[in-house]
């Protein structure tokens, strides 16, 4: 599909799912755009402030899971992520993320398999944070009382400790999932096609850099820098839907619980251009169990994404800039001679 046709389909899926939002709602999108252009200059800078500590804390994990002698120094790391966070975000299904690979090797020479272990690694602790964060608001708001129609949350939250677990161990030990993967496509013998061979051959690759990645204590490091990472990004949506409208009844915990279903929205295969009409569902939908009036949750979701998108996309074109004075980086192409191997090397074609 060319880049046109991806774009336009992306455009079309989020002008649908807003404007089905905007059908079925009685929000005030005057009223919303009224606070918008009356945030508080100092409030928009501790939320640019806190946008660019989640960028450095992104840049730290992913300098910790490169292996030494590849690895990009801060700042160079700290640019290409933040323009890899922008074509991530624009386009639909999460697409974007392949740009990290290619940035990464383009301009700092480190192999495609590497940055898409220190990618995989990446998003498997991501996956693991979010999990736990979410699990335990579960289960604060089960028990604090505050709640009593939220009882229910309290299964919820085991069930995300069960799949927190679960996103650690691929963490830990990737070369399973290349494992199970490579297993599947032996099951249906596509490895006696070339094709099927060479990507199993790849697979095997990735799986010793998933093990280079997550090993030496570069995993406990990785997943030190991941708690503020969303530490951060919980306190910008905070710190934004308190400014925007959204009840100040609302706690810290109970922001949590809100904007992490607007980011597990955006995970949906049915995701748009920049999560448009997902996330604002999802953060519909989280507060409006909390009490919220839906109208005015979509009023305030809509402030915090404009917001959002706009830090995302200035510092994303502001990388890019960078990026084209940067002077690339080539590394000797190295072998896998002293890397720990998998538990079985990939068979050749029968």
């Amino acid at each position: 599909m060319s880049v046109f046709l991806r774009v336009l389909v992306s455009v079309g899926i989020s002008a649908l799912l807003l404007g089905a939002l905007i059908f079925l709602s009685d929000a005030d999108f005057a009223e919303a755009w009224t606070r918008l252009k009356a945030l508080p200059l100092l409030v928009y800078l501790g939320a640019l402030g806190i946008h660019m500590c989640t960028y450095c804390f992104r840049a730290l994990r992913f300098r910790v899971l490169i292996p030494e002698e590849m690895r990009p120094g801060f700042r160079r790391v700290v640019v290409i992520s933040a323009a890899h966070n922008m074509a991530s975000y624009l386009l639909p299904a999460k697409t974007g993320e392949a740009s990290w690979v290619v940035y990464l090797r383009g301009y700092c020479g480190v192999r495609a398999s590497v940055g898409l272990a220190s990618l995989v690694v990446a998003r498997l602790l991501d996956g693991a944070v979010l999990c736990s964060a979410l699990a335990m608001t579960c289960l604060y708001l089960s028990l604090s009382g505050r709640h009593s129609h939220l009882d229910f949350l309290g299964w919820v939250g085991w069930s995300l400790t069960g799949l927190m677990v679960l996103f650690v161990l691929f963490a830990w030990r990737g070369d399973w999932m290349m494992r199970l993967v490579t297993a599947a496509m032996r099951s249906v013998r596509l490895h006696r096609w070339s094709l099927g061979e060479r990507f199993i051959h790849k697979l095997h690759e990735v799986a010793l850099d998933l093990r280079d990645a997550s090993g030496g204590g570069r995993l406990f490091v990785a997943a030190l820098c991941t708690l503020p990472v969303w530490a951060c990004i919980f306190g910008f949506y905070h710190l934004l839907s308190q400014a925007l409208g959204l009840s100040e009844r609302f706690t810290y915990m109970e922001t949590v619980f809100g904007s992490s279903l607007a980011v597990m929205a955006n995970l949906l295969p049915i995701n748009g251009m920049a999560g448009a009409g997902t996330q604002e569902g999802g953060w519909t939908a989280g507060f409006s169990l909390l009490g919220e009036n839906p109208d005015l949750a979509l009023e305030t979701s809509l402030g915090v994404h404009a917001v959002q998108l706009f830090n995302v996309v200035a510092l994303g074109l502001l990388a890019h800039v960078v990026m084209g004075a940067m002077p690339r980086i080539v590394h000797e192409d190295t072998t896998d001679v002293g890397r720990p191997s998998t538990d079985q090397a990939p068979e050749t074609k029968a």
